[in-house]
């Protein structure tokens, strides 16, 4: 019995972010995605010039000028997976749906990794460096001591985002799992009361402090250990030096935009004597600011 491929294209396309729910606390800009592949967005110009107790008339005429931005989607494709014939009479049609499933988790994680760096804060601005106690690094091949994450850091990056006037509402956190575990073991009872009072799985909140819904993922980013960090390029290996980092954003900062989701299926292949399967799924994201205020960045600093 063959898949049903549309059942399978809507299936993905509606767990794109499950388990990778961060994703959502984004700005969604599918609705200008054309033809699945490209998101383009008319951008207004810089709003009118305002005069109070205007003396001086006929007033000088502007006309506004408007720009387009556009980005392409990156298509992300899984290798085809193989079911020889004798596994479809033997398997029952649950079995293939749990292989392939396989594929759409690995898929899914690698487009939360990936849209991620495109969310990656750069520049000095945009970056803070935890202040706590000494505690090992927990990077892989990563050695040394780093100073951990604490609440008073991300309080610093409450004040930055204070200052660039970003919204106080919609603010949210990711951490890894290692740095939110530092963060809770610097918590005291009252402050965790405080903070576990929003625990919100379904929507993948953990907690609520300084105005920060606080997520986690295994992995976040990491960057190097420059005088102005940098982030490490997606899939690389993290030098000996190098820093884990806490992603702080509000929504409005980061957008989010998914093209075009199919399901590929070749059924009784005469060259791999089965049925021959594969995904692939068009997902983008950016930073919604050129000035890249609105999403901050605290590093691991070096103890």
């Amino acid at each position: 019995m063959a898949i049903q491929r549309e059942i399978w294209q809507d299936h993905i396309e509606g767990n794109l972010f499950k388990n990778n729910e961060f994703l959502l606390a984004s700005t969604d800009a599918g609705q200008f995605v054309l033809q699945g592949k490209v998101v383009h967005i008319p951008q207004a110009g810089a709003l009118p010039n305002i005069v109070k107790n205007r003396s001086s008339l006929p007033a000088t005429v502007v006309q506004r000028a408007d720009t387009d931005i556009t980005y392409s989607l990156d298509e992300y494709t899984s290798d085809p997976i193989l079911i020889p014939y004798a596994e479809t009479l033997e398997l029952s049609y649950n079995k293939r749906e749990n292989v392939l499933s396989e594929h759409e988790s690995s898929l899914k994680q690698t487009i939360a990794d990936n849209i991620l760096h495109s969310w990656s804060p750069a520049g000095a601005e945009s970056i803070i460096r935890t202040t706590g106690g000494t505690v090992t690094s927990h990077l892989d091949s990563t050695t040394g001591n780093r100073k951990q994450f604490v609440s008073k850091d991300l309080k610093a990056a409450q004040l930055l985002l204070n200052k660039q006037n970003v919204p106080m509402e919609n603010r949210y956190a990711l951490l890894s799992a290692d740095m939110f575990q530092q963060l809770t073991d610097d918590l005291n009872l009252t402050q965790y009361r405080d903070f576990s009072a929003a625990y919100n799985v379904k929507d993948g909140v953990l907690g609520r402090l300084f105005g920060f819904n606080i997520m986690m993922r295994g992995t976040v980013l990491s960057y190097t250990n420059d005088t102005v960090p940098a982030v490490n390029a997606y899939g690389a290996t993290a030098d000996d030096a190098d820093n884990d980092a806490v992603i702080c954003w509000q929504t409005d900062a980061l957008e989010r935009a998914v093209g075009s989701v199919k399901f590929f299926e070749r059924i009784d292949d005469p060259t791999f004597y089965g049925n021959v399967y594969s995904i692939s799924v068009r997902m983008g994201g950016r930073k919604r600011r050129a000035d890249g205020k609105g999403v901050v960045a605290v590093i691991q600093a070096t103890a």
